[in-house]
């Protein structure tokens, strides 16, 4: 970020209610950015949340701040210090915020991602295949691999190959840590 700006930014939000500044971004909970170059800086995160304060980005750019922990887009016209103190407070609460225009063209990116890259591989958002989230499903339901096999027409090879591909795939233990997994994150 451009030092002047990120000055600016350190002396208009300091002594904010609600508002801790920290030096280093592993330790921040909230990332203010100031123009899509700034999230050349940023690693990409899951745990971080990330105000990006930028005029008319790119498709492209807005996919590399949802790898950054994209939580709320300001428009730069629209960058006044209540107007960040909000979009902290939201991302902080876990809520998104995108202008409509934007939101439409990253709905338009997820459904072409969905068509030329996950579908072809059977894939859904979720990360899982519909095999693997019926074959979790019916775990879930007590059903033994047999059982599993003879209720989705599959043989009992098939059932466990389809298991174990999901739980090397996404580093998983056994059957329970799968389970676990698959509710904790909502995709069964």
């Amino acid at each position: 970020m451009d030092p002047l700006i990120h000055a600016g930014m350190r002396s208009e939000l300091r002594d904010k209610p609600g508002i801790e500044l920290v030096d280093d971004l592993g330790d921040a909970e909230v990332v203010v950015a100031v123009g899509v170059s700034a999230l050349r800086d940023l690693p990409e995160s899951s745990s971080r949340r990330l105000v990006l304060v930028a005029s008319e980005p790119r498709q492209a750019d807005l996919w590399t701040a949802i790898g950054c922990g994209l939580a709320v887009l300001v428009p730069e016209h629209e960058a006044t210090t209540l107007r960040l103190l909000r979009a902290i407070g939201d991302a902080r609460r876990g809520h998104g915020d995108l202008p409509p225009e934007h939101l439409g063209t990253l709905l338009r990116g997820l459904s072409q991602l969905h068509r030329d890259v996950l579908a072809p591989r059977q894939l859904t958002f979720t990360g899982l295949s519909s095999r693997e989230a019926d074959v979790l499903r019916h775990i879930a339901d007590g059903l033994d691999t047999g059982q599993i096999a003879r209720e989705l027409s599959y043989s009992e090879q098939t059932v466990k190959n389809i298991l174990q591909g999901l739980l090397s795939r996404l580093g998983l233990r056994n059957r329970s840590h799968a389970i676990a997994y698959a509710i904790r994150l909502g995709l069964i």
